[in-house]
Formats: structure tokens, sequence, C-alpha cells
């Protein structure tokens, strides 16, 4: 015992020593540096509190630095929402404008072009933009900025050259697209400047409204900046809003809808007095848990929650609690509330049939969802997209194509469009490159066009089928039919040729990503780091073996002597030898140098749990020394 206890001593100190090291091996790159623009500390309401002390902190965890973005491909069609305005903020205010115009949409295209070949050279950039003669319009500068809108530096440039332009002044429209991409790429300061100036000095009237701060709550939100989204709630007063139950709300669904739900929760029992409960404000609180985060432990309580503080249940509050029941394949309680609900008199909505829907083809009872279907519209309520889908996703899932592509038809039949969710389902369960691209091609002519997140999804589906000639002419198809690369898609290429061997490939985009002031994620930046200090060493070793190389007459010699060894070598038994000192002390070998005991020292952890159960089985004792002899014989 007193063994043991000695070499857990020792390894504990190695490893304490060895993470000193790895975090002082190198620092992780930091954000990159925003505008050095002061913004004013907005003064608090009287009434309203806090929860927790902040200033820029937030009580969100905040090891992921990046945004999460709420990826259609990860949303359910049940979740309680009958459109696709729940995506990422910058989806919703930058929206790509129908313009019927054709000169319009020539030099928007023609502007575009420019921003994107010169997006390195901003001084010909600028030289470029000014020789077309292009007039400057509300319509075009919006259509450019929803097309550049992954490129925040082109975006701002053309904003600025624009603004300049005699006979155009940008209005709230392209103040908010432009503050909404700022925003994605915390350029916070440069947006504020954008705030100021939209306030138009002690003259101009003011184009700053309650969305314009809704906007970067929001991206405060996404970054997990609590502290800071609430400082942000503070400026209404600032400029003179009031502020009313319906804005309180609005950011505690921006807090929930960037999984800041428990904070959320904590600001909404803060401010009670001032705030009074409802039912709007429970049903956000409870989506957040249902649908955010999907935790039906959590879900469960705020619903005794509203039963003990008497909030009355409503159409949106069964919604919410079914749909998370149906994603957690829980039929028994769907049906159970489902009953509850009729037994109340409260009337079912769309959203509600919708997550029931799902819920019985995850189970398997097509029949009895189709059946559920028809009963919807017998009751005057019409199935619509997100229905049939609610139905076409798990019967793709189950691999029942026929009944899926037979829900399809129907949809179909109906007048209804599919939308790009229809599409995914299918996508997901496609086999071959020839049947992804056939699929693309169908999407097109019905006129759904493809987003980011199905090229992400193709990119990663022909990464495990290591077709890497497809991979790339889907990241291709990005920038020629899309908005080019955006955070994700660089991220979802660095990791797929990373993992299957091309590491190089990988280091490029990484670079190129950077380049763009793209923040990576954490993962892949600890991923191209380790990858890039171990090729280093690697290269260094090399270098260091050739500069010591023997000449050709000793080589030959050592060679001769090394094989004679291995010759002997493979006479013997195969045996190996443990032995313990007496002082039970781990000696180094000497022939490993500094950076060599850096390498092994991360397989520390490894070694402490292999030696704890080693000594355990081998019996060591307190002193002397000990020698045993295994050999590769099987037990009798």
């Amino acid at each position: 015992m007193q063994g043991n206890r000695v070499i857990r001593s020792n390894l504990s100190r190695i490893t304490s020593l060895a993470r000193f090291l790895f975090s002082a091996a190198y620092t992780k790159p930091s954000e990159f540096s925003t505008s050095v623009i002061k913004t004013n500390v907005f003064t608090p309401t009287n009434n309203f509190t806090f929860p927790f002390h902040f200033s820029s902190c937030s009580t969100s965890n905040l090891e992921t630095l990046n945004a999460p973005k709420i990826s259609i491909l990860d949303e359910k069609d049940c979740s309680g929402s009958d459109n696709d305005d729940e995506e990422d903020i910058v989806a919703t205010d930058v929206k790509q404008l129908k313009i019927s115009d054709e000169g319009v949409l020539k030099d928007a295209k023609t502007l575009v072009d420019i921003l994107r070949e010169f997006s390195h050279r901003r001084s010909e950039m600028r030289n470029k933009i000014e020789e077309c003669g292009i007039k400057v319009s509300s319509e075009l500068v919006s259509e450019v900025l929803s097309w550049v809108r992954n490129d925040w530096e082109a975006a701002f440039t053309f904003f600025l050259w624009a603004g300049k332009q005699s006979g155009y002044a940008h209005s709230t429209r392209e103040y908010h697209t432009m503050i909404a991409i700022l925003g994605k790429v915390r350029k916070f300061d440069t947006a504020w400047a954008l705030i100021d100036e939209m306030r138009g000095g002690e003259t101009g009237p003011s184009l700053v409204t309650k969305q314009t701060l809704l906007i970067l709550i929001r991206r405060y939100c996404a970054v997990h900046d609590v502290g800071r989204a609430i400082n942000a709630f503070y400026a209404y007063k600032r400029f003179k809003f009031a502020v009313g139950i319906e804005d309180f709300q609005g950011l505690l669904s921006a807090l929930c809808r960037y999984k800041n739900v428990q904070d959320a929760e904590h600001l909404m029992f803060c401010n009670k007095d001032v705030f009074p409960f409802n039912t709007k404000s429970f049903n956000i609180i409870l989506n957040g848990w249902c649908n955010i985060i999907g935790s039906s432990r959590e879900a469960e309580r705020v619903w005794m929650e509203m039963s003990q503080r008497g909030i009355c249940y409503d159409v949106v509050s069964f919604s919410c609690i079914i749909s998370c029941y149906s994603k957690a394949r829980n039929l028994h309680k769907v049906l159970r509330l489902f009953d509850q609900m009729k037994r109340m008199g409260i009337e079912c909505d769309r959203k509600v049939y919708n997550a029931v829907i799902h819920a019985l083809a995850k189970g398997r009872l097509v029949k009895d969802a189709i059946s559920l279907m028809k009963s919807m519209e017998e009751k005057g309520v019409a199935p619509n997209v997100v229905t049939y889908n609610s139905l076409i996703k798990p019967l793709c899932k189950a691999r029942k194509l026929d009944e899926a592509r037979q829900a399809f038809d129907e949809m179909l039949q109906r007048g209804l469009s599919p939308t790009i969710r229809t599409y995914h389902a299918f996508l997901d369960i496609v086999r071959t490159g020839e049947e992804v691209f056939g699929l693309l091609e169908s999407m097109r002519k019905m006129g759904c066009q493809p987003t980011n997140d199905t090229y992400i999804m193709l990119i990663k589906k022909f990464s495990r089928w290591r077709q890497f000639d497809n991979v790339f002419k889907v990241w291709n198809e990005i920038s020629e039919n899309g908005n080019g690369p955006d955070r994700s898609s660089y991220t979802a290429l660095i990791h797929a040729l990373f993992l299957n061997g091309k590491l190089e490939e990988a280091h490029q985009y990484y670079m190129e990503m950077k380049e763009k002031q793209l923040l990576p994620e954490p993962k892949t930046d600890e991923l191209l780091q380790d990858w890039s200090y171990n090729k280093q060493f690697v290269e260094r070793q090399i270098t260091s073996l050739k500069a010591h190389q023997p000449q050709s007459g000793q080589n030959t010699t050592v060679i001769s002597k090394k094989s004679d060894q291995d010759r002997e070598f493979l006479q013997q038994p195969e045996t190996r030898r443990v032995v313990r000192h007496q002082d039970h002390n781990l000696n180094m070998p000497k022939y490993l140098n500094v950076e060599g005991c850096l390498v092994c020292l991360r397989f520390i952890p490894f070694m402490v749990a292999v030696l704890t159960v080693a000594t355990k089985h081998m019996g060591l004792g307190a002193g002397g020394a000990k020698e045993r002899t295994y050999s590769d014989k099987p037990f009798t």
C-alpha cells in the first residue's frame, strides 16, 4: 500500500508539471480586436434589477467563444414554428430581396463580383467601385449587403462608400442590415458607432428604433454575453423609448433563443415586481427548455411552477411541452397531454397537431398519424408544409421511402411547395453522389435554393464516403450559388479534411478562414495548433538527425552490428522484465531529450491508470526490489 501511495504521489507531481508545461507551450489566438470606438455606459431603469453582477461577463458557460447557430438541420419541424423565421439572426435581419428591376439586379451582381474579386485589396476595391458609375439606391445597397454578408470588411467598405454618394442616404433597413453583419463578427463598438450615427445629431431625425437595439441584444445573446445584452436593453431609456412588458419579453426570447435559458429564467424571477408574471413570459422560458435545450426534466419543473403560481396554461404552453416529449420519443405523455387539452376545453392549433403527428410517426404509427391529419382537416385546421414535414422526416429516418414519397406527392397535389427541410429529410438518406446531385437539381427546379446548411450536410456526407472530389465540388457551389462560405462552412470543411488525414489542406483553409477574420471554434484551434506544433517538432528532429548523420563507412559498420543484434534477438523467447527499485522512483530514460519528455507527458493520465492497476495485481511491497518475468504463453 505504501508503495502504491509513493507511485501515485510521484505521478501526480509529474501530471501537474505536464499541465503547466503544455499550458505555457503556446498561447491560443485571441479574438481579433474590434474598433477602438468607445461607447457610453448606459444608466439602468429605476426599477429594473440584475439577477447577478456583471461587467462584460455572463453567467452562462463562456468556454464556447463562438455564437451558437440555431441550424435548421437540428431544429424539428414540430418545434412550434410554422415558418422558417427562427434561423440565425443574420438570416432574419439580412434578407435577400426579390428585385423586379433587372437593371438593379445586374448592377448588384457587378458590385458583388468586384467586392469578391478584390476582397484582400481594399484600395483597389474602392477604385473599381468608383469606376463602375453605378447609381446607388436603397434596393441596390440592401441586395449587395445580403450577398456579401459573410465578408464583413467588404460589406462595410461598400456601405461606407454608398453613404458618401450624392443623392442617397442610408435608411433604417440598410443600417439594420449592416449592424447585424457587424454583430455577427463581434464588431460591437463599430455597430454602436453606427447607432450613434443613426441618431442624426441635434437637428436630423433619429432612425433608431426598438428593433435596432433588439438586433444588438440578440447578437450579444448569441455570444453568451448576457451582461452586455442587458446593458443594451437599458439603452431603451437612453433613446427615450417606453419600456413595457413586450420589450422585456423580447429580451427573454433573445436569451432563450441562444441557449441562455437559465439566465433568462433568473432574470424573469428577479424582476417579477417590475414585470409581473404572465403566461407569455413563462411560455418563453418553457419553450427554451423544451425546444432549444431539449430538457424534459427542466420543462416539467417549469410546468409545475406555472401550476403552483396559478399561471394558466394556453395552447402555446401545451404546444411546447408536447413538442418536447415528441422529440424525446415519449409517446405516452404526448397522448396524455393531448387528451388533457381536450378535457380543459383548449382548442388545438396547427402546432399541437404537428407535434402529435410527429410523435406518432416517430413511434411508427403512420396510420394513426395520417388519421389524425384527416381529423384536423375535418375540424377546420388545414395541414401545411410543416405538417407534412413532421410526417416525412420520421418516415425517411425509418427508411420507409415509399410512404415518404407518397406523403410528398400528396403535399404537391395540395399545392404546397416543399421547403428546404423537406429536401433535407431526403438528402439525409441518399446513398450515392449521383442521387445527391440529382436531388439538388430537383430542388432548384422547384424553386427551393440550397442554403449553407444544405452544403454543410453534403460536405459531411461526402467526407464520410471519402469522395473528396464531390466535397470540393460542393464547396465551389457555395461561392457560385450562395453568399460565400461562412464560419460554419469553413469549420465543417476543415474538420472533414483533418479527420480524413488531409492535414495540409485543412491547415490551408484554416489560415484562409482566419484571414477573413472568421473566428474559428476552440476545437478547431486546438486541432490545428497541436498538429502544427507536432509538425515543427518532427521537422526539427529530422534536421537534427541529418546534421549528426555519420560518415558512409561508419554507417555500414553500425548497420552490420544492428542487423546481428536483430538476428540474435529474434532467436530469443519473447519476454519482458519489470523491475521495481526500493525507493520506487520513476527514473526517466537517459536517451530521451527534453522535447521527447514533453511529448511523453501527454500520456500521463493514461499511465496513472495503468500503473495503479498494475501495482494492485503485482502485489508490490513497501521495500526490496522485485523482478518478474512474463512469458507470452496462454494461461491454463
